[in-house]
């Protein structure tokens, strides 16, 4: 299994049940030319699959990566990744390895491995949103991932929240919900609040332009206002966003995936708030925040 983020790729063996048995990273943003990216990671994936007993006990390889098209295995235009245009990632991590190769956008995979081994267990009807270096969703409708005609379906993190002097997004667009619920996103924020207010904040201590959301959240925890108020603003959109989203496919659940997860109830809480004031009435009560 291949994850790839904007910031870190990481790798490793699973069993048939879901356990990590061997994993290795490398850094994405490192390889300007994909070519060198691939080679690299050929390398880490051949280690690993060395570690598990060698390519013949390996069934294949399933990769999540963003704008991953199941359909033609290709990277297509992602915004968050070093690489333009389209990239045929499925073939040349196959030709490079010796092995099948599978790939789907990272939320995707994210939906379909919660289905089968994590949170969403036993569901047909859910949203998987991933927070990472953008905003992913993985949709599943009556047990079936949604791809749409063209394998692209499911951009929740590219719906407009802000038509009115939003931000600019990764995307070209101007208000995506991107733009403020992602990790990065978090850190925009943090460097807005920094430069119109005056109030003391720990924040202030670093170079603004480096600032991430790790520090807004080490930050949060030895109760600085400011990046209380960041996670609350941040939690307070994201809301309001799933609240539209129930409304239109009725989950089950949605489930909070990736890095700024781990911000814990920092961000669960006002998402939670934000999400149940906001949703339409016959929807109260029926969808769970996980």
């Amino acid at each position: 299994g291949i994850d790839i983020g904007g910031t870190n790729t990481v790798f490793g063996v699973v069993d048939a049940r879901g356990t990590i048995l061997y994993s290795g990273s490398i850094k994405t943003g490192k390889y300007t030319d994909v070519n060198d990216y691939v080679d690299e990671l050929c390398k880490g994936l051949n280690t690993v699959m060395e570690q598990a007993g060698g390519k013949d006990v390996i069934k294949g390889i399933g990769v999540g990566a963003p704008n991953g098209n199941y359909f033609n295995g290709c990277i297509e235009f992602a915004p968050n990744l070093p690489w333009k245009g389209k990239i045929e990632l499925a073939r040349m991590i196959s030709e490079g390895c010796g092995v099948p190769v599978a790939l789907t956008n990272d939320a995707n995979a994210a939906a379909i491995g919660e289905m089968t081994y994590g949170a969403a267990r036993g569901m047909k009807d859910f949203i998987v949103i991933t927070l990472g270096t953008g905003v992913g969703s993985g949709i599943v409708i009556g047990g079936q991932l949604v791809y749409g005609h063209d394998g692209f379906a499911g951009e929740l993190g590219h719906v407009i929240l802000k038509r009115k002097n939003g931000r600019l997004c990764g995307c070209g667009r101007t208000g995506c919900l991107e733009a403020y619920a992602s990790a990065t996103g978090v850190a925009r924020t943090a460097r807005e609040y920094l430069s119109i207010r005056k109030d003391e904040s720990i924040l202030r201590e670093l170079d603004p332009e480096e600032i991430t959301s790790k520090d807004v959240y080490d930050a949060a925890m030895k109760d600085d206002p400011i990046a209380k108020e960041i996670f609350e603003f941040t939690g307070t959109i994201l809301g309001e966003a799933f609240a539209d989203f129930v409304a239109f496919s009725s989950p089950e659940a949605i489930i909070m995936f990736g890095g700024l997860t781990k911000a814990g109830d920092l961000i669960y809480n006002p998402t939670k708030r934000a999400m149940d004031a906001n949703m339409l009435k016959v929807f109260q009560g029926k969808t769970k925040l996980l």
